[in-house]
């Protein structure tokens, strides 16, 4: 594929990535957010960083699958989209919900498994998004491939956060969903998987 049909694919995918937010904004704006409009935008923005972390690691079975470094192109993009919700997610917590009370944050971190979980999901991704710049990966060198084996880690505690989260509420359905696709994802990292079925 040319880098013109590559640039305009990469917009192409921003504007959509885009998109969640621009609706939330949208029912914002038109008291559409429902009667616990905190609950909704961290459900959402949540739900939307786990979207984009499935999305991150498929890029890899997909290079392998097709023989193409196409796929690898987009996987920092779609990352920084999974952090960028995951922020959003994380300071309409701190803000809305703890209003900014750093204690009352650490409490509820350490009270609540699922709270503990979902701090330890956004600051793995913090040395992730900090370093995902051509800059930093020339910086770090074979270093920069060991610290972003960290997703793996990240993509199962993000799992743990979503689903100690729901069962909280009886509704496992939609977790055990993304936990399968998560699973599977990162199945297709085990040499033998590779090697047997994606390699060509």
């Amino acid at each position: 594929m040319r880098s013109s049909s590559i640039s305009l694919l990469k917009l192409l995918i921003f504007l959509l990535a885009l998109l969640p937010l621009d609706r939330l904004i949208w029912l914002g704006l038109n008291d559409g957010l429902g009667a616990n409009p905190i609950e909704m935008i961290t459900r959402s923005t949540g739900t939307w960083a786990l979207v984009f972390l499935c999305l991150t690691l498929a890029m890899t079975p997909l290079r392998l699958l097709t023989s193409s470094s196409f796929w690898i192109k987009l996987r920092r993009m779609l990352g920084l989209f999974s952090f960028f919700y995951a922020s959003l997610h994380f300071l309409i917590w701190f803000g809305l919900d703890q209003n900014y009370d750093v204690m009352a944050m650490i409490k509820d971190v350490i009270k609540r498994p699922f709270i503990t979980m979902g701090m330890l999901t956004f600051l793995l991704m913090l040395p992730l998004a900090i370093t995902s710049n051509h800059w930093m990966q020339g910086l770090l060198g074979r270093r920069w491939s060991q610290l972003h084996h960290l997703i793996y880690i990240l993509a199962c505690t993000a799992i743990l956060h979503y689903w100690w989260h729901k069962a909280g509420k009886n509704d496992l359905q939609t977790v055990s969903l993304y936990a399968l696709i998560v699973g599977l994802l990162l199945c297709c990292r085990m040499p033998y998987i590779k090697n047997k079925f994606l390699l060509k």
